[in-house]
């Protein structure tokens, strides 16, 4: 298992140096959110000869690109065409710059949709995209998010798409502060599709700010007792937006998750 953190935490720093934070903190990779005007310059405007470099800069930090955060969502009708378009080109980036997984969302059902309905288009969307997907290395990480906190339609989207390019991003708060799921019944639901993580802890239900890991709601200790059983080998990654300044979050929260497993594997 490694861990990365989203580049929320680190908005104004370039490449560079958040490839350098990442690697003085002992972090294995980092997450790039992309269309949110973050200084890292990964982004689908980037040049051929851009991405060639933003590959080979992360390659000599010795830092992974874990995966790009993204804003597309399907559910919405009046959008799908578009977000089918955009989707195609963040594949192609992804791949160019050596990140292995893209972070999708669900997004808000349409007006008038139903879940059923909801549930249909999302799996167009991603029949349209998967093979693309899988020519590139890419997985497209569906999240535990909006609309979709509760594991079991996620579970019932990629499920029934079925294709090896579709896999789940695991926000383990989402589920457990809108009271869906517990982490174990997350867990359970989702994990044959389980590639990516979102981790933080909040102080309570259902918008509870931003606490430390181990002074909140959510048990990480258990998740990472989880992914061991599974063998897992992807990225834990921190989403900290708007909080406290990254010195002092970004140190204080890898050791609190390297602690625990050292635990496990003890």
């Amino acid at each position: 298992m490694k861990f990365s953190f989203m580049t929320f935490s680190t908005p104004q720093l370039s490449l560079a140096d958040v490839l350098d934070v990442a690697k003085r903190y002992g972090y294995d990779g980092i997450e790039p959110r992309l269309d949110a005007g973050h200084a890292h310059g990964i982004e689908v405007t980037a040049t051929a000869s851009a991405r060639t470099a933003i590959r080979d800069e992360a390659a000599r930090a010795g830092v992974e690109l874990a995966c790009l955060a993204t804003s597309l969502r399907y559910a919405d009708p009046a959008q799908k065409e578009d977000m089918i378009i955009q989707t195609h080109e963040r594949i192609d980036l992804a791949a160019d710059v050596g990140a292995p997984v893209i972070r999708v969302f669900g997004g808000k059902l349409g007006q008038g949709l139903s879940r059923d309905q909801a549930i249909g288009l999302l799996v167009e969307c991603f029949n349209a995209v998967a093979d693309h997907a899988a020519e590139r290395g890419i997985a497209l990480c569906m999240e535990t998010h909006d609309d979709w906190c509760n594991p079991v339609y996620v579970a019932s989207v990629v499920g029934r798409v079925n294709h090896p390019a579709i896999r789940v991003n695991w926000d383990i708060l989402h589920p457990v502060r809108t009271d869906f799921a517990t982490i174990d019944e997350s867990f359970e639901s989702l994990k044959p599709w389980i590639q990516h993580l979102h981790i933080h802890d909040a102080a309570g239900k259902p918008n509870g700010k931003l606490v430390p890991i181990g002074q909140g709601i959510i048990d990480h200790r258990r998740v990472l007792e989880l992914l061991l059983s599974i063998d897992f080998e992807g990225f834990a990654s921190g989403e900290w937006i708007n909080w406290e300044p990254w010195e002092e979050h970004l140190p204080r929260e890898i050791a609190t998750l390297r602690s625990y497993a050292a635990e496990l594997d003890g």
